[in-house]
């Protein structure tokens, strides 16, 4: 049954409307992106559809060369997609850069997520905080899907250019395992080693599989 058949009040962006998004699930709300659905299958079916192939919204929206091989997923549709989720990354940037990232570490995790998970390859950031502990994030390092090449002295250069009193790393682990390896450690205190000599404090890193964040901070590994 189309969508536009179903009662007013149990449509999603009539409800979305009248409740809030906060009253939706994942799958209404990414049904009234979508608009509409394929031959058989109404929006919401096809956002279920979506949900459960990808397993996560984040895996979802970063999938985007097998997004675009779903039957029913133009450009259009895909394009809105990638817009809600640049959108989010934006709102979430803008939140840390205005406040006091240590007194939000729920918002550096939510933006460390949306930026870094479903990505296919690993890629290695730097959130740098100014004295006020205000955010810029720097994506460095891009690589493999088992490892990026990490070099110090990229890292030392990127914080004196920001001015940055002290920073927080941060890299994806594709795999899905929320585990630092031995190189990641040992690559933590190098990078800490290092920026310790030009007076610049590493507050953590974390790894980000999936929905899931590991602070090494939490893990007394730095």
């Amino acid at each position: 049954m189309a969508i536009t058949d179903w009662p007013p009040q149990e449509r999603p962006r009539e409800r979305l409307l009248a409740l809030g998004p906060a009253s939706l699930a994942d799958a209404e709300l990414l049904a009234i992106l979508l608009r509409t659905g394929v031959k058989g299958k109404s929006a919401v079916d096809l956002a279920r559809q979506l949900l459960e192939r990808f397993g996560s919204v984040s895996a979802l929206l970063e999938g985007a060369a097998d997004l675009a091989e779903t039957p029913g997923l133009g450009s259009a549709k895909l394009a809105q997609l990638k817009a809600a989720l640049e959108l989010a990354r934006r709102a979430l940037r803008e939140d840390l850069s205005s406040r006091d990232a240590l007194s939000s570490p729920r918002a550096v995790r939510d933006y460390l997520r949306l930026a870094l998970a479903g990505r296919e390859q690993e890629v290695f950031a730097v959130l740098l905080l100014d004295a006020q502990h205000r955010v810029t994030c720097q994506e460095l390092f891009h690589g493999t899907l088992t490892q990026t090449s990490v070099y110090p002295r990229e890292v030392v250069k990127c914080a004196l250019k920001h001015n940055a009193a002290a920073v927080i790393f941060a890299h994806n682990h594709p795999s899905g395992v929320a585990e630092p390896s031995h190189a990641d450690e040992i690559l933590t205190r190098s990078l800490k080693s290092a920026l310790a000599l030009v007076d610049v404090q590493v507050l953590d890193h974390f790894i980000v599989a999936g929905t899931r964040t590991m602070s090494f901070a939490e893990r007394g590994l730095l």
